[in-house]
């Protein structure tokens, strides 16, 4: 049974990644806590997951990245993330579920009501700020994609590029946490073996995307998943 659960999840992040750009790990995190033995098992593998998925889109549109504009905010994230795994390997597994909890509460508020209010300027400080925040969000929940995405949206103007860039970053940036997860004991059998199980559902869940890409508006995806986030993050603040 967990595995249709891991193996449905899965879909619906690919899905939600190749048609948005971001939000396989916002997605997943919500189930992989429930199933995996441990909270950082749990960021582990999605972790794994999304880099998986990041790379084939990196591949295909590489000459598309700008390493100019994407190297200070993903070294702000490189270095932050460090410090945020550390901290995870220092609470206990309750807590961090509780803390997803309003994370992902107050972030399905902020993209149904404010997202679209802020216009982010792509400097230098903003490209550590927001690097900095991606780096605390992902080393804690595997959930690096926001702040990221604000000054990607801001930063590239051509849907292409956009990809391209939110792609490299996050393949870039799951590899490195994976790394350091690793080293805290958190990349264990049980994440391997649920990848295995987990990669096929990858692929038919970017493909499906990739169709539905071309098809469907995006603002209306976006706020069905924000939706779903309150309320998975109701019920992870109740049962944890």
């Amino acid at each position: 049974m967990e595995t249709i659960i891991l193996f449905t999840f899965c879909i619906g992040a690919s899905f939600i990644q190749r048609v948005t750009g971001f939000g396989f790990g916002i997605f997943i995190m919500t189930a992989l806590p429930y199933l995996m033995p441990s909270y950082g098992e749990a960021t582990t593998l999605s972790g794994t997951l999304a880099a998986t998925m990041s790379l084939v889109v990196m591949i295909r549109l590489r000459k598309l990245i700008v390493w100019k504009r994407l190297l200070p905010i993903l070294i702000s994230f490189l270095i932050i993330s460090f410090f945020a795994i550390q901290f995870v390997s220092s609470v206990q597994d309750t807590y961090l579920k509780k803390i997803l909890g309003c994370t992902l509460i107050v972030m399905s508020i902020y993209f149904l009501f404010v997202s679209e209010r802020i216009h982010i300027r792509p400097t230098l400080p903003m490209q550590i700020t927001m690097g900095g925040l991606s780096g605390i969000m992902g080393g804690l929940f595997a959930m690096q994609g926001p702040p990221a995405v604000l000054y990607f949206i801001a930063s590239e103007k051509d849907k292409d590029q956009y990809m391209a860039m939110t792609q490299a970053y996050f393949f870039i940036g799951n590899l490195f946490m994976t790394i350091v997860r690793a080293r805290n004991g958190y990349l264990t059998e049980a994440v391997g073996v649920s990848w295995l199980y987990a990669y096929g559902a990858i692929v038919i869940g970017a493909f499906i995307g990739n169709w539905v890409f071309k098809r469907i508006s995006a603002p209306i995806l976006r706020k069905t998943v924000y939706a779903y986030m309150a309320i998975s993050g109701v019920i992870a603040l109740i049962f944890s």
